[in-house]
């Protein structure tokens, strides 16, 4: 027989603190790994972008524009 949420959340809050956090601990682990990875993808994405855009504006087909341009435009947009 499987137990539901409900009936494990009871056990677990049942538990002494020492044994909470120590489960809280590994919950929260098991969601770090998948988020690790996935900065780590997009950590690579920005890079890729970052390098694409960089050879664009080398390669002169692509022109850049000046700082204070893009700050005066970004304050027009409020």
């Amino acid at each position: 027989m499987s137990r539901t949420l409900e009936q494990i959340e009871d056990e677990v809050l049942r538990l002494p603190e020492k044994s909470r956090a120590k489960l809280m601990e590994l919950l929260l682990s098991s969601f770090q790994d998948q988020a690790g990875s996935d900065e780590e993808a997009i950590g690579r994405a920005w890079v890729e972008e970052a390098e694409r855009r960089d050879d664009e504006m080398s390669g002169g087909s692509e022109k850049g524009l000046a700082a204070q341009e893009v700050f005066s435009k970004l304050r027009s947009c409020r």
